[in-house]
């Protein structure tokens, strides 16, 4: 257990930027993520040792997402971000803006790519995770994952650049 703890502090922010980039809402990534922490708490004497203590964590979220996916909760979530858009207030109007459009125009390209590229990508770029580890959260080797990341970061980046131009 005190591995848990000790763990929680470096992971916390990763379970965190992985909710927040699926969700696109502060409040409710901090609620998923606590949720995640107590089942792994909960559930803790489950932990088998067959993988990494963190990619453990990770399916946990994973599978945490789905069924927020599936949930009434998430209908709601969706009109409400829908019909009521809210803005952080440290920026200037320019600096959101360009923030904005930025985070709208790679989260548009990042749509694009197929779903298992994608999860790639966001447990890759936002979990921090290691290509075994998404692997074995993919159910792929860890030479095909890091390849497809490869390949998936290349399309990105022509996509970003050729919008710029």
């Amino acid at each position: 257990m005190q591995e848990l703890e000790k763990l929680y502090t470096e992971i916390q922010p990763k379970i965190f930027a992985f909710f927040y980039i699926k969700v696109q809402d502060q409040s409710l990534a901090e609620e998923l993520t606590q949720d995640v922490f107590y089942q792994a708490v909960k559930g803790f004497h489950l932990f088998s040792g067959n993988s990494t203590l963190k990619t453990w964590i990770f399916s946990i979220a994973h599978n945490r997402l789905k069924t927020y996916y599936r949930s009434k909760k998430y209908a709601r979530f969706l009109n409400k971000k829908m019909t009521n858009e809210t803005e952080p207030r440290s920026f200037t109007p320019e600096e959101l803006y360009i923030q904005k459009e930025e985070h709208r125009q790679f989260q548009t390209f990042l749509e694009q790519l197929r779903p298992s590229l994608k999860e790639i990508v966001i447990l890759r770029l936002y979990g921090e995770l290691t290509f075994r580890e998404i692997g074995g959260l993919v159910n792929q080797s860890e030479n095909y994952v890091r390849l497809a990341f490869h390949r998936a970061k290349i399309k990105l980046k022509k996509e970003m650049r050729g919008n710029d131009e």
